[in-house]
């Protein structure tokens, strides 16, 4: 009975090794081998590039000299497709995996803590100031980041708001995850990606103003997802278009320096009896107006701003002026080459007696020129910011109205998941001229709306639960500047431009006074409120400024700067006699003054 069984075992392992030598041969006879080992020219076997000869990479990154799977990870050593495919990174910039590509020894590893702390991959100053002005956070200063949101899932009102409406645009979105939008909101994102991609020669990219309609999506939100994409180059030379992919909402800096302005809804001027064409992401028409001087002659967003300050510098700041380093002095000034934090501005060079600007994509030296002594060191105007007076227009999208209707649901861009409560935003005008000045600890700067938050909440059974509203005027830089600066009556006898909205101002019996034409809406402090009146004329604040230290002119100031417009009937100019050594307490010897 042993030797019976004995043989059916040595039958049986027989038989197994049989069939393990046929499926062996059979697995062998199937498998395509390479004619030859691949190896790169460092002597790296990567077989990645027995199947991917026709890849065109950007000189930095050749195939032939890095390889595929440092960038991209997987198996470099395996001949079958799915083992080779097993644990790779489709992008290798997604902060998710930035660890094991880019930021590698040998490539970029100081970067990548630059990159994390910086505020594009943080959002900290939005997310913070947002729960401060929503009242769910005692300080705007507070210490937030779309990394902690992703791993802890926290949630409220304001983080829903941000979680559904404003969270495309920082670093840790991965590029092409919200199926149906359109391609340019997908493309936004991808950590290193977002801002070092670009498309080869002749493959074309969608840009701001490219209106896509809906009919022209695929399912994945990409345009022409079923034919085989080209390899991106990475580069260092950042174009424009990278940057205004996100910079073109909010602030809206982005698509101002090029001379976009955002109009209203209307779709006006008509193109033969239908809407106009030109439109931006989101439906959203638009009109083509001034753009920035710098931008006109062909400048770069990077010419201007340094590699520490877009990357950031491995602090988490605060907000973003705490970040910046760049100033219209570093360029405009006796000196230049240096920048707000002391740091050398690499592409600046003196040659001769004077300075240029050696444009950082293309190469081209820009004489830089000295601010004017007539004008911009005019004594009295010392604490204006010289955006305060070269930038002529501003985007100022008045009321934010903000809907969240908890019988419907809205796709969490954090999660990708569709959770309750559907927000509805609208606005109630926008204009853009006669941008409104403020000061900011010292110094004059252009103020506009943001934002001026009307938020009502709508329960599961379709009745009002509630709502708030807090109005604010916030700093900014336009990214509009003109070489012609506004005219003095735009500053001094213009009173939407000193805070007090648009309307009538007028001096009686020694008195200031002043009426206006938007009527506001009542707070829910019970206070009526303009739109574009961030003080009265006995210098009360209407508005809250973005920061504690931004306030509307004063009482006194505002009295100082309306008397100068009366003179400017007689003295059209700065370099007036009668403004050499200007004295306001100094009754005019011609004009009685009211």
């Amino acid at each position: 009975m042993s030797i019976n069984r004995n043989s059916i075992a040595v039958l049986f392992l027989v038989l197994g090794s049989m069939v393990l030598i046929g499926y062996l041969v059979v697995r062998e006879s199937r498998t395509k081998r390479p004619e030859q080992i691949a190896v790169t020219t460092a002597g790296y076997v990567e077989m990645c590039l027995t199947c991917h000869k026709d890849e065109k990479l950007d000189p930095a990154h050749d195939a032939m000299v890095v390889g595929c799977s440092p960038c991209h990870l997987g198996d470099p050593m395996a001949i079958d497709k799915e083992k080779a495919h097993q644990g790779m990174a489709l992008n290798p910039g997604d902060l998710r995996v930035v660890e094991k590509t880019c930021g590698t020894e040998g490539c970029h590893p100081a970067d990548i803590h630059k990159v994390k702390n910086s505020l594009m991959a943080t959002n900290r100053g939005i997310l913070a100031t947002l729960l401060y002005y929503w009242g769910e956070a005692e300080t705007q200063d507070g210490d937030f980041s779309v990394e902690q949101l992703l791993e802890s899932g926290e949630t409220s009102l304001a983080l829903d708001y941000f979680r559904k409406l404003c969270a495309t645009c920082h670093l840790w979105k991965q590029k092409n995850d919200l199926p149906g939008a359109p391609a340019f909101f997908n493309e936004k994102g991808g950590g290193c990606s977002a801002c070092h991609y670009i498309l080869p020669e002749g493959v074309r990219r969608l840009t701001v103003t490219d209106f896509e309609p809906e009919a022209a999506r695929d399912a994945t939100g990409a345009e022409g997802a079923e034919k085989k994409k080209p390899h991106p180059y990475i580069i260092k030379k950042v174009p424009e278009e990278n940057c205004i992919r996100c910079h073109n909402r909010s602030g809206r800096i982005g698509i101002s320096y090029t001379g976009i302005f955002e109009a209203e809804g209307y779709g006006t001027p008509y193109e033969k009896g239908h809407l106009s064409s030109k439109r931006l992401p989101g439906d959203r028409f638009y009109l083509e107006i001034a753009e920035d001087v710098h931008h006109k002659k062909g400048m770069a967003c990077i010419d201007c701003h340094t590699r520490d300050e877009i990357m950031g510098d491995g602090t988490s700041y605060a907000h973003y002026e705490e970040q910046l380093e760049i100033s219209c002095e570093g360029c405009h000034s006796r000196q230049p080459g240096k920048t707000r934090k002391g740091k050398d501005m690499t592409n600046i060079r003196q040659e001769g007696d004077s300075f240029v600007l050696i444009g950082k994509n293309d190469g081209v030296k820009r004489p830089l020129n000295p601010p004017k002594n007539e004008a911009c060191e005019y004594p009295p105007h010392k604490r204006l910011t010289c955006e305060a007076c070269h930038s002529t227009w501003v985007p100022q999208c008045y009321g934010c109205h903000a809907k969240r209707d908890a019988r419907e649901t809205h796709l969490d861009k954090l999660t990708l998941e569709e959770t309750p409560g559907w927000w509805e935003e609208g606005r109630s005008y926008i204009r853009y001229e006669q941008p409104m000045l403020g000061v900011w600890e010292d110094e004059v700067v252009i103020v506009t709306p943001g934002c001026q938050d009307v938020v009502t909440l709508i329960d599961e059974e379709g009745k009002i639960e509630g709502g708030f509203n807090r109005f604010t005027m916030a700093a900014i830089n336009p990214h509009t500047t003109q070489r012609e600066g506004r005219t003095c009556k735009d500053c001094h006898a213009t009173p939407k431009t000193v805070g007090l909205g648009t309307g009538t101002v007028w001096k009686e019996d020694g008195q200031w006074h002043f009426s206006p034409v938007d009527q506001g809406v009542e707070t829910v402090a019970g206070r009526t409120v303009g739109f574009d009146a961030f003080v009265t004329i006995d210098g009360e604040p209407l508005q809250h400024g973005s920061r504690s230290s931004l306030r509307p002119f004063n009482r006194d100031e505002l009295k100082r700067i309306l008397r100068v417009g009366l003179c400017l009937e007689c003295h059209t100019s700065y370099d007036d006699p009668a403004f050499r050594n200007y004295d306001p307490k100094k009754p005019c010897p011609v004009y009685k003054e009211p």
